[in-house]
C-alpha cells in the first residue's frame, strides 16, 4: 500500500474535485509489463469481437465500435496481480470518497489498425450500475500521429474535451455517469484495459 499511496492520494483528489483523473506512468512498470506479456502470449483466437449492450441486448455494430476484447480473471499470474491492484484502489477510494464500489470487470481491448469506439456512455445518469471507470494503457512507443486517442466529454459544453495519448503505463479514471467518451481511430495496433467499479452488485472483487 505505501507505494501506492502517493497515486491513489492524487486520483481520489482529482475524482473528488473533478470527476476524473490522468496519470502518466500510474501503471506500476513491472505490473505494466506483465500484462503485455500476457497479451503477447495470448493467441487471438481467444479475443471476440466487441459490442454493445448487455445479455439480450447486446450487438455487435462495427459502425459504433471495432475493437476485440478478452475478459481478465485471476487465473494467470498477470490477471491475479491486476485484479489485486484494483481491490487496493478500490479499498482506498471507498475510505476516502465513501463510493461504496464493490465489484469489479476487466477486460483486454485490442484495436487493429483502422479501429475506433464511438462516441458512447459506460453508465446512463440514475441506473447505479458502473460508477466509476478505468483504462490503462500498454503501448510503448506511441507517437502522436499514431492517433487512438481517449477523449472525455464533460457534461458542461463551456469544458473543452480532454484527449488522452494511449501511452504505456497511462492510468485513466472517471465517474462513469458524468463523462461520455471515445476511442478516436488509431493508425497501429493499440492495446488498452477497460474496467468499471460497480455498486453492490452479487459478486465481490
Amino acid at each position: 500500500m505505501t507505494e501506492n499511496q502517493p497515486l491513489f492520494e492524487r486520483l481520489a483528489h482529482n475524482i473528488s474535485a473533478h470527476g476524473f483523473s490522468i496519470h502518466p506512468n500510474g501503471l506500476p512498470k513491472d505490473l505494466g509489463n506483465m500484462l503485455r506479456n500476457q497479451f503477447r502470449q495470448t493467441s487471438t483466437s481467444k479475443f471476440r469481437k466487441a459490442g454493445t449492450g448487455r445479455h439480450g441486448d447486446f450487438k455487435v455494430n462495427a459502425t459504433i465500435r471495432r475493437d476485440e476484447i478478452l475478459w481478465i480473471d485471476d487465473t494467470s499470474e498477470a490477471g491475479a496481480a491486476w485484479l489485486m491492484w484494483m481491490a487496493a484502489m478500490r479499498d482506498f477510494l471507498n475510505q476516502r470518497l465513501f463510493l461504496g464500489l464493490s465489484s469489479f470487470e476487466s477486460h483486454f481491448a485490442h484495436y487493429r489498425k483502422g479501429d475506433f469506439y464511438r462516441k458512447h456512455e459506460d453508465a446512463f445518469r440514475g441506473e447505479g450500475n458502473r460508477i466509476l471507470s478505468v483504462v490503462t494503457y500498454l503501448n510503448a512507443d506511441w507517437l502522436a500521429t499514431d492517433g487512438g486517442e481517449l477523449v472525455l466529454f464533460p457534461q458542461s459544453k463551456e469544458e473543452l474535451a480532454i484527449k488522452v495519448e494511449p501511452k504505456l503505463g497511462t492510468f485513466v479514471a472517471f465517474l462513469s455517469e458524468e463523462f461520455p467518451h471515445e476511442v478516436l481511430t488509431t493508425h497501429r495496433d493499440r492495446l488498452s484495459i477497460a474496467g468499471w467499479f460497480r455498486l453492490n452488485t452479487a459478486v465481490p472483487l
